[in-house]
């Protein structure tokens, strides 16, 4: 262990046992350390620049089924014991809630070394060369002749250690990294200027995407979007790229997570082992996967991160619960209190090519916009932007449309998926192919 987990760890245990003394019944430490650095540049011109320090304790206390929770930029002991028993009294003036309580603690043992979280080069790496980066991504960009503005272009990174203790006996920490290179652009002039871009993520430096690589996806992705025409209101099939997919898996996230399910705020309600989709939809949260956005040790509650099976060829297998949705239903935490974790679509076989190849006539949906999501029925329309598909080949791009359905129907649509997962997110899948839905234009 380091020395600076092995010191964070340290206070969070003689936190803990100090409000214990105090009488609290139960109560949680939480302590994030982290280094975080920003650069933003637009049109070869520094436009903000930082870098800051900062750690932040938070803490729960339980007095009788109440809760009180407080936090704390101000680390003399002399504040941090004043701010738990101020709680502690402050808890007791709180309702009553008999699902109120910390987890119990799991005896699981995790190779944090395997989940590859930490690179120390990131904490090295020179302030000259990260804004070197975001120069030199804009300036790819900026070379091509269809670009005629740009919106920025940047570099942030960020390492941490987090360390957690509670009176239930869990006592865990580690130490996290993660770098970001992005641009996002405009191609044509009014009234036909179109925007868009792109960015990369790692947890080691050296395996982020260059930005000759970024600038290439973010030009890619811009200039398709040229010279964009209008449909007429028709049901045709959709085939989503992989981000696209990511948004709509967010949208399932939130209707199979804890909370909306003890709420009832979800179509998903009562359906566990029931078929909700077809063959080709398998879902998992898996939080243990090395290197991705979503992996850690453990949730914010000291809960064993884990590899939950959602959805299995259409059967929905598992909700996904903190502590305290889990007690509301008599099930145990998925150790999902920090939200997804890896939560995605499973591969499937195909290219994005072939998939885009089987559309005789529909839409290639490459961006989405506004809200129009209703967990309770599950009913999606929102604005859009695309590709229009004829016989196979990508025809004009399209745009003021509205894209619209049900996510119980399309997780039964679904008739093909990509082989390009990728990890860059907590919430990803790869391009999908979804048998029917209706695209509003003219």
């Amino acid at each position: 262990m380091r020395s600076q987990e092995k010191d964070l760890l340290g206070l969070a245990e003689s936190l803990v046992e100090y409000g214990r003394k105090k009488g609290a019944d139960q109560i949680e430490i939480s302590i994030n350390a982290g280094t975080n650095f920003s650069v933003e540049v637009r049109k070869g011109e520094i436009e903000q620049l930082e870098q800051a320090d900062s750690t932040i304790l938070s803490l729960r206390v339980i007095q009788e089924q109440k809760v009180a929770t407080a936090s704390s930029f101000d680390f003399t002991l002399q504040t941090l014991h004043h701010l738990i028993d101020k709680a502690i009294e402050r808890a007791r003036f709180s309702s009553a809630d008999e699902y109120a309580g910390l987890p119990e603690k799991e005896e699981v043992v995790i190779d944090i070394a395997q989940l590859k979280l930490y690179d120390p080069e990131i904490l090295i790496l020179d302030t000259k060369t990260k804004i070197e980066l975001a120069k030199q991504t804009e300036a790819i960009c900026l070379a091509d002749s269809h670009i005629t503005n740009s919106h920025g272009a940047g570099f942030s990174s960020e390492v941490k250690t987090v360390a957690l203790a509670n009176s239930m006996g869990f006592s865990g920490t580690y130490k996290a990294s993660a770098c970001y290179l992005w641009v996002h652009i405009q191609a044509g002039k009014d009234p036909e200027k179109v925007e868009d871009g792109w960015h990369a993520f790692a947890r080691a430096y050296k395996v982020l995407d260059s930005p000759e690589l970024v600038a290439q996806k973010a030009l890619e992705r811009t200039t398709r979007l040229l010279g964009a025409r209008k449909v007429k209101t028709q049901n045709v099939p959709v085939v989503f790229e992989p981000r696209m997919t990511g948004e709509l898996l967010r949208f399932l996230y939130n209707c199979i997570s804890g909370t909306a399910i003890y709420r009832r705020q979800s179509f998903l309600v009562d359906k566990l082992d029931q078929k909700i989709g077809n063959n080709l939809v398998t879902v998992i949260d898996n939080g243990l996967l090395p290197g991705a956005p979503g992996t850690k040790p453990f949730d914010d509650e000291g809960v064993p991160i884990r590899k939950t099976i959602v959805i299995e060829k259409g059967i929905l297998k598992n909700y996904l619960f903190d502590t305290y949705s889990a007690r509301r239903l008599k099930m145990k935490s998925t150790g999902n209190a920090s939200g997804p974790n890896n939560f995605h679509l499973t591969a499937g076989k195909h290219t994005p090519e072939e998939i885009t190849k089987s559309v005789d006539k529909g839409l290639l949906l490459t961006n989405m916009m506004g809200m129009g999501l209703n967990p309770v029925t599950g009913d999606i329309s929102r604005g859009a932007f695309g590709l229009w598909i004829e016989k196979g080949e990508i025809a004009y791009p399209v745009s003021e449309i509205t894209i619209s359905g049900n996510l119980a129907k399309i997780l039964q649509d679904i008739e093909m998926v990509g082989n390009d997962l990728m990890f860059d997110r907590n919430v990803t899948g790869p391009t999908i192919k979804i048998g029917e839905m209706t695209v509003g234009g003219i």
